[in-house]
């Protein structure tokens, strides 16, 4: 769902000084809700700003429409998307090699903050890691943030699922309980780690499975061998990547609401909010309109057709108004 302020999240934010700066900065940064062509932002003249990105689709993505949004704007934007990691992004952005870049709150509360237990509503976890980083780290999560939630998931062929009737990852425990040799996963060496993976998942789900029934694979391999059914037939996946739906899998429903919030918001630092806090206005109704299906779409043109991030963020925008 949209976000919205929360009266705790206006209280953190205004004890700064942030919050009020930002509503108060110009609105002619941005059309309404439903689109419209962004408007030069005066207080952005002789600004320049420094886009990071991570180096999946979906994050390349979000960086190219940012960087194209504050360019529409008036701004000097260098690119910086791309970045090899989670912990290289936000390293970044606290030394100051990049200004901004989405990152998503799940992640934030559980890596970034170090919590081990994520808070299960969207908007109440977005204000908890936005009011914590910006006391600590000086990192500001411009309000709202996106309406999408790119959480993890378990996914499987459709086909495989239909056969067991497997629905849910109550489902997918049960049937790892009655058919150990059958319940292979693959997944990402992070992924195996984390509080919020896979060694967490099963804790929830009450099962186990041995060790040599989990493959280690890069992102990409994970889906195309899920979909294969050779090596693995349960794979990990994140709930908006467009190779879900082109590679015909489905993933199951978080019956136990384990995985995380993640939805996405724009770090910015502190000191460049502050002298820019116009960049909420600008970014806001661009950024309202990226819901799931939205977003899931953006990402298969990457993913499974091979356009060019940079390509597809243009397309978009212009198909919304944005930009001409």
């Amino acid at each position: 769902m949209p976000g919205r302020r929360s009266a705790r999240l206006a209280a953190a934010f205004a004890a700064v000084g942030l919050f009020a700066a930002a509503c108060g900065g110009s609105d002619s940064g941005g059309g309404g809700g439903g689109g419209g062509s962004i408007a030069k932002e005066p207080s952005f003249e002789g600004a320049t700003f420094t886009v990071g990105s991570k180096d999946f689709d979906e994050q390349l993505v979000l960086g190219q429409i940012t960087l194209q949004t504050l360019e529409a704007a008036g701004a000097n934007v260098n690119d910086k998307t791309g970045l090899t990691s989670t912990n290289v992004a936000r390293e970044s952005l606290l030394k100051g090699e990049i200004d901004m870049y989405w990152e998503y709150t799940g992640t934030g509360w559980i890596t970034h903050l170090k919590h081990t237990t994520p808070i299960p509503d969207e908007q109440q976890q977005y204000d908890a890691v936005a009011k914590e980083d910006l006391a600590k780290n000086k990192i500001v999560w411009v309000a709202p943030f996106a309406p999408f939630n790119n959480t993890y998931a378990i996914a499987t062929r459709a086909d495989f699922a239909a056969q067991n009737n497997l629905k849910t990852d109550t489902d997918v425990a049960n049937f790892a309980k009655a058919h150990p040799d059958q319940a292979t996963f693959c997944v990402e060496s992070e992924f195996s780690t984390r509080d919020d993976g896979f060694p967490g998942f099963q804790k929830k789900y009450g099962f186990t499975v041995p060790p040599q029934n989990v493959k280690l694979l890069d992102t990409g391999v994970v889906y195309t061998e899920t979909q294969k059914g050779s090596t693995c037939n349960f794979g990990e996946v994140f709930t908006t990547d467009g190779r879900i739906k082109s590679l015909n899998l489905t993933y199951f429903q978080d019956d136990k609401k384990f995985f995380p919030n993640y939805n996405p918001a724009l770090n910015v630092r502190q000191d460049v909010f502050q002298k820019y806090p116009a960049i909420q206005n600008v970014i806001k109704p661009v950024f309202a309109k990226l819901d799931n299906p939205t977003m899931t779409s953006l990402n298969a043109q990457v993913s499974a057709e091979g356009a060019e991030p940079k390509q597809v963020a243009k397309d978009w925008l212009k198909q919304n108004g944005f930009i001409k």
